[in-house]
């Protein structure tokens, strides 16, 4: 009996290109696999509302995995589909631990499965007022007053943004507290970091896992660039590194295939399942 085989990419830095798109041959070549029956989905940071202009052309029947694992998501219709939260006490203690929230990042709170990236209103990092700007139109933004309020409705995640300077020693705090999960690294795209903390058990594998199993998945192959993929790359039969991806996920791939730039996913993609093109 032929394996069933499960592909999952990243798409920051891997299936899209810099500029922020995902090529028409990437769109053809994997709508055209996914319509023959192959199964493949993506692993994000984004959220399902950040992904999904991206994303919008492809055709894809699996959930696709957002938030580092923690929101499962139809990228056709945006619907959320299952999502991780924290509690109470951890919210209690996120607000403890991080004072400088108000002016370093935002929060990603839910009212049923419509979630709100929730900032503050005063001055903040040059980064995240970047961040701020270029999503000024978007209608999921909230401002309010305060940190108080910045955990409103059902919060699950929190996203800090700046420099290593002022960035890696909230990391180092936060990390303390093994109930939740904390990734801190550089941005594909600028100078400048990232600390996304998430409920626990929220990984790009954990949430691999579940689709494999849920599906009866025989074999899992992952397309990867960054330190948030090096979860799915430990648990992957086959992961494999774009040839742009950092130093540290090179050291625990398959292979290494072309750069984003070059469409390597599609490429291999379209050789692995040749009959299906």
């Amino acid at each position: 009996m032929e394996e069933k085989t499960l592909y999952v990419s990243d798409l920051d830095g891997t299936l899209m290109h810099k500029d922020l798109k995902i090529s028409d041959f990437s769109v053809k070549t994997i709508n055209a696999l996914v319509g023959k029956g192959v199964a493949f989905t993506y692993a994000t940071a984004r959220s399902i509302s950040s992904a999904g202009t991206i994303t919008k052309d492809l055709k894809l029947n699996l959930p696709v995995i957002t938030r580092n694992g923690a929101v499962l998501a139809d990228n056709n219709t945006g619907k959320i589909i299952e999502k991780a939260l924290f509690t109470e006490k951890e919210v209690e203690m996120l607000k403890n631990m991080l004072p400088e929230l108000p002016k370093t990042g935002f929060v990603s709170c839910y009212f049923g499965d419509d979630m709100k990236k929730v900032f503050a209103d005063t001055q903040h990092t040059p980064e995240l007022q970047g961040y701020l700007d270029y999503y000024k139109d978007d209608p999921s933004v909230v401002t309010v007053s305060d940190l108080s309020e910045m955990f409103m409705g059902n919060p699950g995640y929190v996203t800090i943004i700046g420099n290593k300077v002022e960035t890696e020693p909230l990391y180092l705090r936060t990390r303390e507290y093994n109930g939740w999960e904390c990734l801190f690294q550089k941005d594909v795209y600028r100078d400048e970091y990232w600390l996304e903390i998430a409920p626990r058990n929220s990984t790009k594998a954990k949430s691999i896992l579940k689709l494999k199993e849920e599906y009866g998945f025989d074999k899992l192959v992952v397309f990867g660039d960054s330190a948030n993929d090096i979860t799915m790359f430990k648990i992957a039969d086959e992961a494999y590194a774009v040839s742009n991806a950092v130093d540290e996920l090179k050291a625990l791939a398959t292979g290494i295939i072309g750069s984003n730039e070059e469409d390597a996913v599609a490429v291999y993609l379209s050789k692995a399942e040749p009959g299906k093109l």
